[in-house]
């Protein structure tokens, strides 16, 4: 029995093998809170981006590596009730700990999912806008975690991505590498815009590509 189910256990498994690891430094996770929050609201970049992107009410955002919870209890007043943001986190503590926020300020339209370093594991076709905030030079495993978000994207989706104009291990992702990895995966680059600081990426579905001829950028 279980000779028979090796080789089905080996088939379901090789799309997550086929994805390269990044070729560069990768960022270790330090705290789920990236600045205080008066002094970003201050900076004004959740503002920006969410004007920038169009965010409105009815929108299904999902906010990728949430952490505390910064964008998550921004963007869901925007969205309103008939909308939806799902915060999502490799960190189950970080998830717990937002939950406990968002029901304490009274919002009812934020769902909570746990993904892994290569999946963010959201609902098929549900996502209008997906956020990836000051993490993606966090993300372990990039190709492979972005191939398996388009799955939850709609079609007219866009990923965005704010991160600083510097090395991965400094916290940052230079624009020319970012670009690269995320075309990798079958997305097309719509804009980048200069924040301060930092900057916004953002994407939307392209041709869809094979795994297996995904190949890694070098930093």
């Amino acid at each position: 029995m279980r000779l028979r189910l090796l080789p089905l256990l080996l088939l379901l498994a090789a799309p997550a093998l086929a994805f390269p690891l990044p070729q560069r430094q990768v960022a270790r996770v330090v705290s789920p809170v990236w600045a205080d929050e008066d002094s970003r609201d201050k900076a004004g970049e959740a503002a920006s981006v969410i004007r920038q992107l169009g965010i409105k009410p009815g929108q299904t955002v999902a906010d990728i590596g949430a952490g505390s919870g910064y964008y998550t209890m921004r963007v869901a007043p925007i969205v309103g009730p008939k909308g939806q943001v799902i915060a999502q986190d490799i960190v189950q503590r970080y998830l717990d700990d937002l939950k406990a926020r968002t029901q304490k300020a009274g919002l009812t339209n934020v769902r909570f999912v746990k993904g892994s370093t290569s999946d963010p594991r959201l609902p098929r076709a549900s996502v209008d806008v997906a956020l990836l905030i000051h993490m993606y030079h966090e993300i372990a495993q990039p190709y492979a975690l972005l191939y398996n978000l388009r799955a939850s994207l709609k079609p007219d989706a866009r990923i965005a991505i704010v991160d600083l104009e510097r090395a991965a291990e400094y916290h940052g992702m230079p624009k020319e590498l970012l670009v690269c990895e995320v075309k990798a995966v079958g997305y097309d680059l719509v804009s980048i815009a200069d924040l301060k600081p930092g900057y916004l990426a953002v994407f939307k579905p392209g041709t869809p590509v094979n795994p297996a001829t995904v190949k890694a950028c070098r930093g």
